[in-house]
């Protein structure tokens, strides 16, 4: 199952590379795109748990590192959640 890597631009510019065990946040989130904070976090929230169940439905168990992915951008995401015009840069989406 090929795993991805994605770099995701967060409002104060700082950088994350993220994980996902499968291809499945590909059909999530686009590279070069930006997205309002709500919706990248929902879409990284579907595209996780979807990635999550495929590996599931191969190995017998959910990804517990595509959940620790899932909660550590919902962490990061939420030092802008004041932000009323927060946006989130999806920088590149990477086959590792």
């Amino acid at each position: 199952m090929p795993e991805l890597l994605f770099d995701v631009r967060w409002p104060d510019q700082s950088v994350t590379r993220c994980y996902s065990p499968s291809r499945a946040i590909a059909a999530h989130l686009d590279a070069g795109r930006d997205y309002p904070l709500p919706e990248f976090l929902s879409r990284s929230r579907a595209g996780l748990q979807a990635a999550s169940e495929r590996v599931r439905e191969v190995y017998g168990a959910p990804c517990s590192r595509a959940a620790a992915q899932l909660a550590e951008i919902e962490r990061l995401g939420a030092r802008f959640g004041e932000q009323l015009d927060a946006r989130v840069r999806v920088v590149s989406i990477k086959v590792v």
